[in-house]
């Protein structure tokens, strides 16, 4: 497969769309349909969306940046701290998202009473699965987050990138994400009041980042430091949130049977 497409869809002057973009927006917006239908359902106020949205936004955007920024290049970034704030140039990291949405959903959390921790962090794991979706797929995009040489027949020459045909590393994340969306938008809708509050939680924990721990194996390094490692830094990051979606469903399980 050739991959010559340009990461912009049209520009007007200075104004450019670029694929990530409307990609990247396109997650937001099929997140908040889905978290405004679940309120409905759950009889819980629709007018704590938009609060919630602009909650969910900073973390994501402001734990993507900073985590991209001490994760992946922390000399460069602190010795020059304003690049830190030209998001506009690149430079995203979903653990670091992740750890965002955290904080910035634990916030939320705490003026809200009726909206618990866990029944948030649960529901949101819903929308942060599909959310991958589309982000990997504007990572295509971009030509970037490429993956290894390789000779299989399915195999992606990134022509802005080199000649060399190699893992479409982009197209195996987006395709999980999707299942794992599926997966649990389906318990929810079935189990949705058998389940324990953290399950969806922990299930969303285990199966994304050991997808993400094994299929940095097929991509390239994001950062050169990472050659000398004998994993790198997306796999060191994932282990944590593994080890936490484990004791989650393990705690719960032993919870059910006592």
């Amino acid at each position: 497969m050739i991959w010559d497409i340009s990461p912009e869809i049209f520009s007007i002057g200075p104004f450019v769309v670029r694929w990530y973009g409307l990609l990247f927006a396109s997650s937001f917006l099929t997140g908040f349909l889905i978290i405004q239908w679940i309120f409905r359902e759950e009889k819980k106020p629709e007018k704590d969306l938009d609060e919630l949205l602009f909650y969910m936004m900073i973390g994501t955007v402001l734990g993507a940046r900073l985590g991209h920024c001490i994760f992946y290049d922390p000399v460069y970034y602190f010795s020059n701290p304003v690049r830190i704030l030209k998001v506009w140039e690149g430079g995203l990291a979903s653990h670091g998202g992740a750890m965002g949405i955290f904080l910035a959903l634990y916030l939320y959390a705490r003026k809200k009473p009726d909206q618990k921790y866990l029944w948030l962090l649960d529901r949101m794991a819903i929308v942060v699965a599909l959310s991958g979706f589309f982000i990997r797929l504007g990572n295509l995009f971009n030509s970037e987050i490429v993956g290894k040489p390789a000779a299989v027949a399915w195999a992606f020459i990134f022509t802005r990138v080199d000649m060399v045909p190699r893992h479409p590393a982009q197209l195996y994340e987006s395709f999980v994400y999707l299942i794992i969306f599926i997966l649990l938008i389906k318990i929810y809708l079935m189990k949705r009041a058998e389940t324990s509050p953290g399950f969806l939680l922990g299930i969303f924990l285990v199966f994304v980042f050991t997808f993400r721990f094994l299929i940095e194996f097929l991509k390239e390094n994001q950062s050169g430091f990472e050659a000398a490692m004998p994993i790198n830094m997306g796999q060191i990051l994932s282990v944590p949130l593994i080890l936490v979606g484990i004791v989650m469903l393990i705690k719960l399980k032993s919870g059910r049977a006592n």
